[in-house]
């Protein structure tokens, strides 16, 4: 009983490792990828790819499983599940670190030991295809998600202590900003400037200015 806890544990721990909620743990759900053929492992990838790329609204858990009952591989609801949450997490990792493909691979075989080599050939591929499509639709849903500034206020003070203007009687520059998230509600971030900080925050506020008008 002891031994069933702790392999439990392991087993659980490898799937908090990798920032994924998975019904088995890593190796096993790699070890169910080593059995699907090149070609049906390479379907499942492509579609996960092209849904990250949101050229699809979702990928079908029901038509993955019946193309694995076709090969000939039959596994349940819940492995097929776990294959697509595993490829997804680590697509999506990727294009966040902008990883090449042969970075891709060496962070897969750091999860697991267990990728058989056409597996990791397929992931390899398909990467190397997608790889810049999927990091671009990433980076415009990051964006998309940005808040907006509804307000900036300021005032200049005369320090007494503070982490960043050290000596007393310095002066410094407090901002404080509004800001909207996509969802509407508003937040506030304030923070402090020395003088010196201040010029040059604003030397680049006016570069920015320069450049929109010439767009």
């Amino acid at each position: 009983m002891r031994k069933q806890e702790l392999r439990d544990q392991s087993d659980q721990l490898s799937a908090v490792m990798v920032g994924v909620e998975l019904s088995s743990d890593v190796d096993t759900v790699v070890e169910n990828i080593g059995k699907l053929p090149s070609e049906v492992f390479a379907e499942t990838c492509h579609e996960i790819l092209l849904h990250l790329q949101g050229k699809s609204s979702a990928v079908d858990l029901v038509e993955n499983c019946q193309r694995f009952q076709r090969a000939g591989i039959n596994l349940d609801w819940k492995s097929v599940q776990d294959i697509i949450r595993l490829l997804s997490f680590n697509f999506r990792s990727a294009a966040k670190s902008k990883l090449t493909a042969d970075l891709l691979i060496s962070k897969l075989g750091e999860a697991s030991c267990k990728w058989s080599k056409p597996a990791l050939q397929v992931v390899h591929q398909l990467w190397t295809e997608n790889g810049s499509l999927v990091q671009t639709h990433q980076e415009a849903q990051a964006m998309a998600t940005i808040g907006q500034l509804v307000d900036i206020q300021w005032k200049l003070g005369m320090a007494v202590s503070s982490d960043t203007c050290r000596s007393l009687n310095s002066p410094y520059i407090s901002i404080l900003m509004k800001i909207a998230n996509t969802s509407g509600e508003i937040s506030y971030k304030s923070f402090e400037m020395t003088v010196l900080q201040f010029q040059n925050f604003f030397r680049q506020f006016k570069e920015m200015a320069s450049v929109l008008e010439t767009v």
